[in-house]
């Protein structure tokens, strides 16, 4: 059904298209130009912190179990981006009415509680060494294959989630610039996690940009989203 009211005329291709090539003609202009390093910086962030979960949860598995169950968290990761994508594009505009941008906003709240709670200096516990930074991400390790794969399905799905509302909440008003990160987001996760994890365990302040961006762009979606809301309270 989503996918169906996706391609309608209002959400179409060219549509589509039209606003990314709208958008990115207009890259100069401070609100676009705001909008591209917002959502650039949060799928750095967000794709590197995926890639220390997961790879934190695999590793206390034998090596030929640790890299299955990471590699299915990062193919699990990119479906569900795609997936989610699809289903906050068509939602933020068509509901936002009825509190979709509001409840969008809270949740992004409490991913940033957790990212902050990630961020706290933790004893090292060994890690993947498949995944550089998961050392110190404070994560039990699962104690067997299909623990692991529960848990990384279950993070992955909160983490998508995470992903695809911070960058559709940063860049709501240029829809081409949304459509961009999204893509972005699942490219960055499927070819460049790991990298980025190695980055920001050395650079820390970059998972803090990362936070005070989403905790911007919560704030910002529980303000829109109330008002939104306003005709139904009239």
């Amino acid at each position: 059904m989503i996918l169906k009211h996706f391609a309608s005329e209002a959400m179409s291709l060219s549509w589509l298209w039209n606003h990314i090539v709208a958008d990115f003609s207009n890259i100069g202009s401070t609100s676009a130009l705001t909008a591209f390093a917002t959502v650039v910086l949060l799928d750095i962030a967000l794709a590197g912190d995926n890639a220390i979960i997961v790879g934190a949860l695999a590793a206390g598995l034998p090596a030929d179990q640790r890299k299955k169950v990471i590699a299915i968290g990062i193919l699990a990761a990119l479906l569900l981006r795609i997936v989610f994508a699809v289903a906050v594009l068509y939602g933020l505009e068509r509901f936002k009415e009825y509190g979709l941008v509001f409840g969008g906003g809270l949740l992004l709240l409490w991913v940033a509680w957790k990212m902050y709670r990630e961020l706290q200096p933790a004893a090292p516990a060994g890690g993947s060494p498949e995944v550089e930074g998961d050392e110190h991400s404070g994560i039990k390790p699962a104690k067997s294959f299909a623990s692991a794969a529960w848990a990384v399905a279950v993070a992955d799905v909160s983490m998508s989630l995470d992903n695809v509302l911070a960058v559709a909440g940063a860049a709501r008003e240029h829809p081409g610039i949304m459509v961009i990160g999204l893509v972005l987001s699942v490219a960055l996760m499927g070819v460049a996690a790991n990298i980025i994890a190695k980055y920001i365990e050395r650079y820390r302040w970059i998972a803090w940009v990362g936070l005070a961006i989403i905790l911007y762009v919560a704030a910002k979606m529980i303000w829109d989203g109330w008002h939104d809301m306003a005709p139904l309270f009239a």
